[in-house]
């Protein structure tokens, strides 16, 4: 059931602009003609350029200001190109570094690659080369920002936006998947359905917000208490459902009572006013392929048992087909 707690993540503006902030270059030798020279080529490609006399004085700059690409010489008195590619790594943000070397150095450029420079120039320049290799080596980055947001927003529509557990569509798709590959390797999957007991008594007297923080804070026990390789949903409300894939009847039993026992111990926030003095949760317990056969059924038969652990007095488990009165 969705109660006023029920919340989902934002969806993402799909339309949001690209970032207009002028790409920030910055530029490292330590002869002035070299800087001089890769200033004019670049700032003629509409890049913002910043210039750096020697190794140290680049270290200095990118840690007090932010760069998109930096462009250091390989062989400079004091800190070298190496280093400032090192220095680069410890950055708290990310910068792409290019590296310049001559012919008699091609060893160097390529240790500079291993530790993280995304490409080099050779000496004697090729205009167009430079030009290339910067163009390229903004492009990658923006391709892998790309790809990191595309990632981001995919998992957060996976999320729930209160309690960051996987929300009611996803678990879902993640029930069928478990499902269909118990079927498909003759396996088991248990799934239990947990509910707060008389949650509503405890929203009547404090308000939806706190009892946000009480759906927030029962994620976090129900993420804490299960295995890295179970699944933990918010099903709607004060509803949570856990996917706890190669395991059957008996053990998801137990788990449940584990994890029914913790949340009874947990201390919530005014939960002196809910019956005995904790806040608990009644949970009921199915699996696949011994009490369900589809993903659909297997909700349905744990929401049943789960149905029961109400009736027979709330802050119990209950498997389904299982007699749980005392």
């Amino acid at each position: 059931m969705i109660g006023p707690n029920d919340h989902a993540a934002e969806a993402p503006n799909e339309e949001a602009s690209e970032d207009s902030t002028p790409t920030r270059l910055l530029v490292v030798d330590d002869e002035e003609i070299m800087r001089e020279f890769l200033k004019e080529v670049l700032a003629g490609e509409g890049y913002e350029i910043e210039l750096a006399v020697s190794g140290r004085d680049a270290v200095e700059k990118m840690q007090a200001s932010t760069y998109d690409v930096v462009i250091t010489d390989i062989v400079m008195p004091e800190l070298d190109g190496l280093g400032v590619v090192s220095a680069a790594k410890d950055l708290p943000y990310d910068v792409s570094v290019v590296v310049m070397t001559g012919y008699a150095s091609m060893e160097t450029a390529v240790e500079s690659m291993k530790l993280g420079a995304v490409d080099y120039i050779t000496k004697p320049f090729n205009i167009d080369q430079i030009r290339i290799i910067v163009a390229n080596a903004i492009k990658e980055r923006a391709l892998k920002k790309r790809a990191a947001e595309g990632e981001f927003y995919k998992e957060l529509s996976r999320k729930d936006g209160l309690t960051e557990l996987y929300n009611h569509r996803f678990f879902q798709q993640l029930l069928e998947t478990e499902v269909s590959r118990a079927s498909r390797y003759n396996r088991v999957v248990s799934l239990l359905m947990i509910d707060i007991d008389e949650f509503k008594r405890y929203n009547d007297t404090y308000g939806h917000p706190a009892g946000d923080v009480v759906l927030k804070k029962l994620g976090s026990v129900l993420k804490k208490s299960s295995r890295n390789y179970d699944y933990v949903a918010r099903y709607g409300g004060e509803e949570f459902a856990v996917i706890v894939p190669e395991v059957g009847a008996d053990s998801a039993r137990r788990m449940a009572e584990r994890i029914r026992s913790l949340v009874e111990e947990t201390e919530f926030e005014g939960e002196d006013i809910m019956p005995g003095g904790h806040l608990t949760i009644s949970l009921g317990v199915a699996s696949y392929p011994m009490q369900a056969s589809t993903a659909a059924e297997l909700v349905e038969r744990s929401d049943q048992a789960l149905y029961r652990a109400k009736k027979d007095g709330k802050n119990r488990v209950a498997v389904y087909g299982e007699d749980t009165k005392e």
